[in-house]
């Protein structure tokens, strides 16, 4: 229990970090100013993104929103259900991290109807993006990296018995 406390602590800590940038953002750059961090290479300006990654489904925030609570609820769902030995520690900071982005963006979303973007890798044309899309980019790249690396397959069987349960429960409720 004390874990789950201390990992909605950091869960906060995240969002108050990532709503706070923004929130910087909207108070230093909105008016057009921008700030060059490394001359061509990167950059903050403000953008506001009323879609999802890269812009797409443009004006569908009410839809992004609720797509986003099932994520968060899916994502809810398995850290529950990761066991509790050590070696998974890891794997819950990571679903702190996807968890932190999604919250971040939706309340953004659910407050401004957009999302507030203001970090732009001038290099190479990239998107502008925000802190809670780090967190979401960096927690995949980590995911694929513990699974290809760190986990071995019965390391991440629990993830298929967790399901394989339900569907046996469904069963035995049919044969009743």
């Amino acid at each position: 229990m004390k874990e789950h406390i201390r990992h909605f602590i950091y869960l906060c800590i995240l969002i108050v970090i990532d709503q706070a940038s923004k929130y910087w953002a909207k108070a230093a750059l909105s008016a057009g100013n921008a700030i060059t961090i490394i001359p061509k290479v990167l950059k903050l300006q403000y953008h506001e993104n009323s879609g999802a990654v890269w812009g797409i489904l443009q004006g569908k925030a009410g839809a992004l929103s609720i797509l986003t609570i099932f994520i968060l609820a899916a994502l809810f769902f398995v850290y529950l259900h990761i066991p509790k030995d050590k070696k998974y520690t890891v794997l819950k900071l990571v679903f702190l991290l996807i968890a932190a982005g999604a919250v971040g963006n939706m309340i953004d979303r659910i407050h401004y109807n957009y999302v507030v973007d203001f970090i732009y890798f001038e290099l190479i044309n990239f998107p502008v993006f925000n802190i809670a899309d780090s967190y979401v980019t960096v927690a995949s790249a980590l995911i694929i990296i513990l699974a290809i690396f760190y986990y071995k397959d019965e390391d991440l069987a629990f993830l298929e018995q967790m399901f394989r349960k339900k569907k046996t429960g469904k069963q035995d409720n049919a044969n009743r």
